[in-house]
């Protein structure tokens, strides 16, 4: 039979090990006990200021969890579906597209500058639908996440557009939302004023 001291030195080592793999087990597992890599983080972006903020927090997240990056701009022709099936226009359409692509490459390089998140894989959609649905289609899923960008108030107060509320209240999975920056009250007041040769100006040698 081993002696005490050999019996405890393997007892504290089959321990330690039992230890370690509960670790691993829990760091595999994100704070709500979901595997790493399960569900996607959604965002949802729209041009607005406060993309490039809910476009980092979202890869934060995904980065954190091991979940792809799925970034969303829905899109429809100008006037809308029904005025397109009044007077189909593909040229209209095909603009509507361009724009959409455009918002996309604007908060990707306003949040990035230009270079993909490192860390993350990242899947980009432009769906042809209103926001709010193309939103809560795209993160339907029990583990997914939904990171949406809200704009400040004059009160200070973070304003829900009706696309926001309507994601708050159909979305089956949680959904983030994510301020826009605020930019202090006198430069806000400068850029009212501001006109296109202002701009101009500055740029003059």
């Amino acid at each position: 039979m081993p002696g005490p001291g050999r019996g405890a030195e393997a007892q504290g080592s089959e321990g330690t090990e039992g230890a370690e793999a509960a670790q691993r087990a829990q760091g595999a597992q994100g704070a709500e006990g979901v595997e790493r890599g399960q569900g996607v983080v959604v965002v949802g972006l729209c041009g607005s200021p406060a993309d490039p903020a809910a476009l980092r927090a979202a890869a934060r997240e995904a980065r954190a969890t091991g979940r792809r990056l799925v970034a969303v701009v829905a899109w429809e022709p100008p006037g809308g579906e029904a005025g397109y099936m009044l007077r189909p226009d593909p040229v209209w359409a095909e603009y509507g597209l361009r724009q959409a692509r455009d918002r996309m490459e604007r908060a990707f390089d306003a949040a990035f500058g230009g270079v993909p998140p490192r860390g993350v894989g990242v899947e980009r959609r432009l769906v042809r639908d209103q926001a709010w649905r193309a939103l809560c289609a795209a993160a339907d899923g029990p583990h997914d996440r939904l990171v949406l960008g809200v704009r400040a108030g004059r009160r200070g107060l973070f304003r829900h557009d009706g696309t926001t509320r309507r994601v708050l209240a159909r979305a089956t999975c949680p959904v983030l939302t994510v301020p826009a920056p605020r930019f202090p009250r006198r430069l806000r007041a400068a850029l009212r004023r501001a006109t296109a040769s202002d701009f101009g100006s500055a740029s003059r040698p």
